[in-house]
């Protein structure tokens, strides 16, 4: 479109060439057709052609062009030349109403009274400033994004907006801004990239919104290499050379792009709908499908209603158990029902603090799950056990106290003296107590430190404070955080002593024999004291070392170990980390990301505490050397560093190694299909399963290439296809596992492995803001088959994956198959998964079976 300020003229352009196929009417109304087979081909056509390139050329050849002298003049464009294309209705055209400038939230139904609102509190003196104008039309995020907006809209009415618009104004821009016809988008964005309104895009033009974009969807490294993508987006729409591109080529691209993957959102599409529709007869009666839900939760859930059940019955026996028993004793008559409810909370709690320490021996829960007991206990759920354990603890603790200090102790010191002697006199040495009497003896002082240290453990272990998310000022900040919850679940050892002491010298019970705390706690003590045994063991024997480091953007440090002697594992296990040099105790859980065919151990570390910052920034003076030279730092790096010990004369901090532990994932070799999601750092399990099913496929190879096909097929070793959803949030972490990404592309020419990268920080796919990178990235791919976010040979796709289509596609593609569905990350996502699973398990014949990783 041709500016009203100027430019040079629409006529001094040179003539464009006509493309084969494309009817061009003159400007004296006589028309004249280009001959595919007639015209040669202008110098530069075939220059370095791409397959986007030649489906976006096929498709131009198919597009009747038709320009009226008037329209041409109206839009810039000389009369007799190259004009604006006549529209079809067809599944592109649909496809590019998704040219947008706003989120479908801000230019929603009631969009403008929000921006109109807001326009009211930002505006000075009825004026909104371009600096105000983002945040004004809710795209606040996108500041310099929007400032472009600005201008281009005021430049195109003409007005003078150094000092800002009114609000009349501002509705224009509004309306033109979430205007439904596609035409009046495309000319916006196209008049964004034309900055001296001469309506003919040259390269430098192209590079700089190609850094604005990079720069509104936070991607640094697209920013330094605009000036190759500008180029490259050059020579596949300008392949005569002339200099600069006109708004038909660009809108031509974006068709091509739309029309190539049109059928795939139609698929997506009707297996949405069919998967929604197809619902069997039993959950169509209300009764029905009440009872067959509870029935499906049942089965979905019986191994956990099994096992509390067992565990509430243990706790409600033993409860009664001691009710009865002090209801018949003479203590019964001096302080009632309220020394009954003591005692019977006390015995529960004898019960649970044993039980608590089972579901942390992690060595004797590995062996398990190798038996039979795995099909009937849930051992995946033993964290979550071992936290309902806390809570019955929290609980037994409480009634137990409240029931001593608030009736107990005020009945026994009230008591009349001679009755107190003849009935309890012999318990508490014919000496009838005080209050404080109560509270200074051994039974009282141990129970008031064991309340202490109890509530100190169990508050540090909650989630606010154990992830850092509560933030307290200094010094007390230390109380945060990783290390705070590991020192005082270690506190807990003293709590255990206390709790011996405790039961041995209470006052109603005097035979050694009926005081039973001990009893309960010898054998679960036993064995967790073994468990640290063999840690210490492991310790002395697995002190590995270290063979390469890597600190990638994103600050997460990549391990590489010599695989110690025996040390043996399965795709999806973990194993705990000690560096001496950090803490000479503690150790810290990470999964493994290396396959059991492997020469060596690998472990990704993402930093998130005190101890992980520590690790990696002792690590980080191993290549201080090259963060230098990068002129990096290492609290926010935006470049990869290695140190290798192999090539550079590197010293490591030492390392040790506690494993390998546990995992749901370990056993996903039992479905029929996997579904593997992972949320940022949580794709580290994921990524040893995706290596072990490449070695796998690379073994099934060799070995039908020397025996034949005959002598077997990869799905006899495990799932028959693995689906991988990656999403993270920061370009760089593409770099953690670039390796594995392009090997999947390389050798899995079966397609056993389908990965999906998803960056969130990009905007959805048809907003205004990540059209040009999204132009640029399919050229790019199309070209030689790399994509452009991620740097590997799997393309990326932006914003956030669409689960329910991502379940409904497997249920239609895999019918009466067993999906095995892996998640890793953050709580957020878990609900939607698990209710997705139980969804489509419910409504199709495929069975998604889902399980979340728990450290």
């Amino acid at each position: 479109m041709a500016s009203p300020g100027g430019g040079r003229h629409a006529a001094d352009r040179p003539p464009p060439v006509p493309l084969d196929g494309i009817t061009v009417d003159s400007g004296g109304g006589g028309g004249a057709r280009a001959q595919g087979m007639g015209l040669p081909r202008p110098p530069g056509w075939m220059k370095q052609p791409s397959r986007l390139a030649s489906g976006v050329r096929q498709f131009a050849s198919r597009v009747s062009m038709k320009v009226p002298d008037g329209v041409a003049a109206g839009i810039g464009i000389r009369p007799g030349g190259l004009g604006r294309m006549t529209r079809m209705q067809s599944r592109a055209q649909v496809g590019l109403k998704g040219l947008r400038f706003l989120d479908k939230t801000s230019g929603g139904k009631d969009g403008w009274k929000a921006v109109e609102r807001r326009f009211d509190e930002m505006n000075k003196g009825g004026l909104l400033p371009k600096e105000s104008f983002g945040k004004c039309i809710g795209m606040g995020d996108s500041k310099e994004f929007a400032g472009e907006l600005f201008v281009t809209l005021s430049r195109r009415r003409k007005i003078e907006a150094e000092a800002g618009v009114n609000k009349e104004q501002l509705k224009e821009f509004w309306e033109e801004m979430t205007d439904q016809n596609f035409d009046s988008r495309l000319h916006i964005f196209f008049d964004m990239c034309d900055k001296n309104g001469d309506g003919m895009l040259t390269e430098d033009e192209v590079k700089e919104v190609i850094v604005l974009s990079a720069s509104a969807n936070k991607l640094a490294k697209l920013k330094s290499h605009a000036a190759t993508y500008s180029s490259l987006i050059m020579e596949e729409l300008d392949p005569d050379n002339r200099g600069y591109i006109e708004i038909w080529q660009l809108e031509t691209l974006l068709r091509g792009m739309v029309s190539a993957q049109a059928p795939e959102v139609k698929l997506k599409r009707t297996t949405s709908n069919l998967a929604r529709t197809m619902i069997p007869l039993r959950y169509r009666s209300p009764l029905k499908r009440h009872v067959t839900k509870t029935m499906d939760f049942i089965h979905e859930n019986w191994k956990r209603i099994w096992l509390v059940t067992l565990w509430l019955a243990a706790n409600l026996a033993l409860f009664i158990y001691k009710f009865e028993q002090y209801k018949h004793r003479s203590s019964f008559q001096v302080m009632g029902n309220c020394v009954c409810i003591a005692k019977g909370a006390a015995e529960t709690l004898k019960l649970n603090m044993a039980l608590i320490l089972l579901p942390v021996c992690r060595n004797t829960l590995t062996t398990l799950r190798s038996t039979a007991l795995s099909h009937v206990i849930p051992f995946d759920d033993n964290i979550n056990f071992h936290k309902v354990l806390a809570a019955s603890i929290a609980i037994g603790t409480t009634l137990h106290t409240l029931a001593h200090v608030t009736c107990d102790f005020p009945r026994l010191i009230s008591y009349p003296n001679d009755k107190f002697m003849a009935l309890l006199g012999s318990n508490f040495n014919w000496r009838q107590p005080t209050y404080l009497d109560l509270l200074q003896s051994t039974p009282g002082i141990t129970g008031i430190l064991m309340i202490i240290i109890m509530c100190f453990a169990f508050t540090l272990a909650m989630h606010s404070f154990r992830r850092s998310v509560v933030k307290l000022p200094s010094p007390l900040h230390h109380l945060a955080g990783f290390n705070a919850f590991w020192y005082a679940h270690h506190l807990l050892l003293v709590a255990y002593i206390l709790l011996v002491v405790h039961s041995y010298f209470i006052f109603l019970t005097r035979e050694w024999y009926k005081k039973t705390t001990w009893m309960y706690l010898v054998v679960p003590v036993l064995f967790y004291a073994c468990e640290r045994i063999i840690r210490k063991v492991r310790e002395n024997n697995f002190g590995v070392t270290v063979l390469r480091a890597a600190i990638y953007p994103g600050n997460v440090l990549s391990l590489h170990m010599k695989k110690p002697p025996g040390f043996k594992y399965k795709s999806g296990m973990y194993l705990f980390v000690k560096c001496p040099d950090v803490s000479p105790f503690e150790w810290h859980p990470f999964s493994i990301t290396s396959a059991p065919g492997d020469d060596y151990l690998s472990v990704h570390i993402r930093t998130l505490g005190d101890w992980t910052s520590e690790l990696r920034d002792l690590f980080g003076k191993c290549c201080e050397a090259q963060v230098t030279s990068k002129k990096a730092t290492l609290s926010r790096l935006e470049t990869t560093v290695i140190a290798d010990s192999q090539i550079e004369d590197t010293r490591f901090p030492k390392v040790y190694i506690d494993g390998p532990y546990g995992a749901p994932a370990q056993n996903y070799k039992k479905y029929d299909i996997l579904l593997l999601v992972g949320l940022g750092i949580g794709a580290t399990p994921f990524i040893s399963i995706l290596k072990d099913l490449l070695n796998n496929i690379k073994t099934n190879d060799e070995v039908e290439s020397v025996h034949g096909s005959e002598i077997g097929s990869f799905k006899n070793n495990g799932p028959g296809r693995a689906y991988f959803y990656w999403v993270t949030r920061e370009q760089g972490s593409f770099d953690w596992f670039k390796g594995v990404m392009n090997e999947v592309a390389d050798s899995d020419h079966s397609n056993v492995i389908e990965m999906h990268n998803y960056l969130t920080s990009v905007y959805e796919e048809g907003d205004a803001r990540s059209a040009l990178i999204a132009m640029v990235q399919s050229l790019q791919h199309a070209k030689n088959g790399v994509d452009i976010v991620s740097g590997s040979k799997i393309r990326t796709h932006f914003a956030r994956p669409n689960w329910r289509k991502v379940f409904a596609d497997l249920a239609n593609a895999h019918k009466n198959s067993r999906i095995g569905v892996f998640y890793c990350g953050s709580p957020t996502l878990t609900k939607q998964l698990k209710d997705l699973s139980k969804e489509f398990s419910q409504s199709t014949t495929t069975r998604f079976h889902f399980h979340k990783e728990n450290f």
